[in-house]
């Protein structure tokens, strides 16, 4: 009986703080990206991105669940930045051999990944996100405020018609 209520417990705990980045972020203007260090591009900042569809997307190489993810959001990128979707990865690692720099350029470069990825050790980026997942995406409407966030995997179908209808708006 005990196991069955600290699951419920920790279920409950962890939906909250779900909830909670959903509140801190959705609907508001996304928070500027803080990175110095990027792959596949000189250092882009949200600013200079306004009338694009913008998804950010919280990863770690090392991470299962960000693998599982990876396929989708690399389609992503190719079917729509074609129509203004910007994809940037943020590396924001978990272990410590993901701060090596070089370890993530040749994950970039082994898994395809051709869309920027911003090199996030200081978790500047995450902090100023609110983050606490990985993986996480967050959809920037052309104006620059977060209209979706989807933690985790699954969803893809969902996420790919938010992108379809943030695309379509005026």
């Amino acid at each position: 009986m005990m196991r069955i209520i600290l699951s419920l417990l920790t279920g409950l705990i962890m939906l909250t703080a779900y909830a909670v980045t959903l509140a801190d972020n959705l609907g508001h203007p996304a928070p500027e990206l803080l990175n110095e260090t990027w792959l596949n591009t000189k250092p882009l900042h949200l600013t200079d991105l306004k009338g694009k569809v913008v998804m950010v997307e919280f990863w770690t190489y090392g991470c299962y669940n960000c693998r599982n993810v990876e396929p989708y959001v690399k389609q992503w990128n190719k079917k729509f930045a074609p129509q203004g979707l910007v994809v940037i990865g943020v590396h924001s690692p978990e272990f410590d051999s993901e701060r090596d720099i070089e370890n993530v350029k040749r994950y970039v470069r082994e898994h395809g990944i051709t869309y920027p990825v911003a090199i996030d050790n200081d978790f500047a980026t995450w902090r100023n996100y609110n983050n606490r997942y990985w993986p996480a995406m967050y959809l920037i409407d052309k104006q620059g405020v977060i209209r979706y966030v989807h933690i985790g995997e699954g969803e893809y179908a969902l996420t790919e018609q938010k992108i379809q209808s943030l695309l379509a708006e005026g």
